[in-house]
């Protein structure tokens, strides 16, 4: 995986903006909620969860350094909340029944090709797993009426990314400075910042001019 940017923006936590102008308390409530949230293993069921969770793990790793975001929890509560998002492609079925589908059809594809269940697979082997269901290049039965390529592009990719973007732990890693309800960014010009955003850490620093806050 490309640098996630953990080391250039070592000190940058923005969560210490969680009392501050840049946040009104609707926007405290929402990244709150995301910070608590647990996995619903009972109602996505042990192995589904933990098929989920190692996924998770390979598309979309934890931010070195960082506490551990809630990725999964966001995931898992679309999943069981069959929590739509307004479309989907003909060929693929509701959010809930798509995705514990998809998870049996990861499971039985690791089964198929590595006799192995799915989270025992090396992080390499995992990933060749990956690669084949993202080009529709399966080979278990589970897959028979569910297109991989397309569970993978319209389901599993977006889901997934979409989640982990919204963690507090990754905006920090990467210097994004997140939410600024009500208050919002005012130095919107290249190579301008406003002070409470992210500055790079010097022994990153990329040769390109530093980020003003003047």
């Amino acid at each position: 995986m490309p640098e996630d940017g953990t080391a250039r923006f070592a000190e940058y936590d923005v969560l210490a903006k969680h009392d501050t102008p840049s946040w009104n308390d609707k926007t405290r409530e929402v990244i709150d909620a995301r910070l608590r949230l647990d996995i619903p293993s009972a109602m996505l069921g042990e192995r589904r969860a933990a098929t989920l969770a190692y996924l998770v793990q390979r598309i979309c790793p934890d931010p070195a350094n960082r506490p551990p975001t809630t990725t999964v929890a966001l995931v898992a509560r679309k999943i069981v909340e069959n929590e739509g998002d307004g479309f989907r492609h003909h060929k693929l079925p509701p959010v809930k029944e798509a995705w514990e589908r998809g998870l049996d059809a990861i499971e039985a594809e690791a089964q198929a090709v590595f006799r192995k269940q799915f989270t025992q697979l090396e992080p390499n082997s995992a990933d060749v797993l990956l690669r084949a269901v993202s080009k529709g290049e399966t080979c278990a039965v589970e897959w028979t009426s569910l297109p991989p390529e397309l569970f993978w592009t319209y389901r599993l990719i977006p889901d997934c990314v979409s989640a982990h973007w919204a963690q507090p732990q990754a905006w920090s890693a990467i210097g994004f400075g997140g939410p600024a309800s009500p208050r919002g960014y005012v130095r919107l010009k290249a190579n301008r910042r406003d002070p409470w955003e992210a500055e790079e850490e010097a022994s990153h620093h990329t040769g390109l001019p530093r980020h003003r806050a003047n």
